[in-house]
């Protein structure tokens, strides 16, 4: 089985993301709450779709690299459900459809207690490297 390794980018870093999992079909990571607050002093929305995006692309970088190809995105959306307090939130990256074209993910992230803050979708279209 082929072992993958996720290079963190410049936000992912400032973020704090760390990657747990990661594969084609799933990619996990986790995030801190601090420090990516809105001036409520909850979650920002917008580090939620970060993370979202994040794990998602990951993922499908991971598919693309098995057909030789890259994966660029063209759509995310986002559902904010509940918001993040403290701790650490927790995305999951499960694969809808790995196809030769196009892929998508199903992103869900959740607190500590498992409680579901956001649900996204994301989807990357697999071209040829240039």
């Amino acid at each position: 089985m082929q072992q993958w390794q996720i290079v963190l980018g410049e936000l992912d870093k400032k973020m704090g993301v760390e990657v747990l999992e990661q594969s084609p079909e799933k990619v996990v990571a986790t995030m801190p709450v601090e420090g990516n607050t809105q001036s409520f002093g909850i979650l920002h929305g917008g580090a939620m779709v970060c993370l979202a995006e994040a794990v998602g692309s990951w993922a499908a970088v991971i598919h693309a690299s098995t057909q030789g190809k890259v994966a660029v995105g063209v759509d995310i959306n986002a559902t904010h459900h509940s918001s993040g307090r403290a701790g650490l939130v927790t995305a999951t990256a499960t694969a809808i459809k790995l196809g030769r074209t196009l892929c998508s993910h199903e992103v869900v992230i959740t607190d500590e207690a498992g409680k579901r803050l956001c649900t996204a979708r994301i989807t990357n279209a697999l071209v040829e490297r240039s």
